[in-house]
């Protein structure tokens, strides 16, 4: 795991040199979702941030829209509420926390969680530029989240549990943290039934996020079996031969 981890980190790492040397979208060089640029098919606008309307980018630091690698836009799926503590798995840029922390409002939290200190530092400048306070970004991995158990409302995540080479681990960890009645909101690569592991390796790399996806069954199976409900895995768009980008949303039930 920590060698494919550290490709994933350097990848990153790369994105953040890209948006602050150049001034241009971490795409221009690294690629679509921290791929080689082999992932995004015919469709351009397959990841990230044209996936925003332009009224969100708008609000952001122009250094949090360049440094987004996603695949879709969680901000359309978790349907967040005035007050409530949501966390960000694999927050990069932060764009989806700042956009989240809006939604929030100040009686509310976000936390952004990442593994790659450049993308942390760019983050925390994103977050004094935007001028918010009710923002924390995390070093950590998503395999063990550093926050206590049943802590947050709402999880999201665009694009990266896919990177992940222990998805049940973060499936739990997601589960750990929410509180009873929290619920997850994320998007992220995942493949048509019939691909097997190693159709999905000949469409992309681990690191491109689609070689590592879960296929829609195993989705909904890996959630299953951490022990949430309501769960939906829907695609959005095609973003490769068999591979989806797709909405993700699930539930923590209420015991008793």
């Amino acid at each position: 795991m920590n060698e494919l981890r550290e490709q994933v980190r350097e990848r990153y790492a790369q994105a953040v040199g890209v948006v602050t040397e150049t001034g241009t979208h971490a795409e221009e060089s690294t690629g679509c979702c921290g791929s080689d640029g082999g992932c995004c098919g015919p469709n351009t606008a397959s990841f990230g941030f044209e996936l925003y309307e332009i009224g969100e980018r708008e609000s952001l630091p122009e250094a949090a829209v360049l440094a987004s690698l996603g695949c879709g836009n969680p901000m359309a799926v978790a349907e967040l509420n005035e007050g409530e503590v949501v966390l960000d798995l694999g927050s990069g840029g932060g764009i989806d926390v700042l956009l989240s922390a809006q939604r929030v409002g100040p009686s509310g939290k976000v936390y952004g969680l990442d593994m790659t200190d450049e993308m942390l530092a760019l983050a925390r400048r994103n977050k004094q530029e935007a001028g918010v306070d009710n923002v924390e970004f995390l070093k950590g991995y998503i395999e063990s989240v550093p926050l206590p158990a049943e802590t947050i409302d709402v999880v999201i995540s665009n694009c990266v549990i896919n990177l992940s080479e222990d998805k049940p681990a973060v499936f739990a960890e997601m589960f750990r943290i929410l509180r009873e009645g929290g619920r997850i909101g994320v998007t992220d690569v995942v493949a048509s039934d019939e691909l097997t592991p190693a159709d999905r390796a000949e469409r992309g790399s681990y690191v491109g996020c689609i070689a590592g996806a879960l296929s829609f069954s195993e989705y909904r199976e890996g959630l299953e079996g951490a022990g949430f409900t309501e769960i939906a895995v829907d695609s959005t768009h095609e973003v490769n031969d068999g591979m989806h980008s797709a909405i993700i949303r699930a539930a923590k039930p209420i015991r008793g």
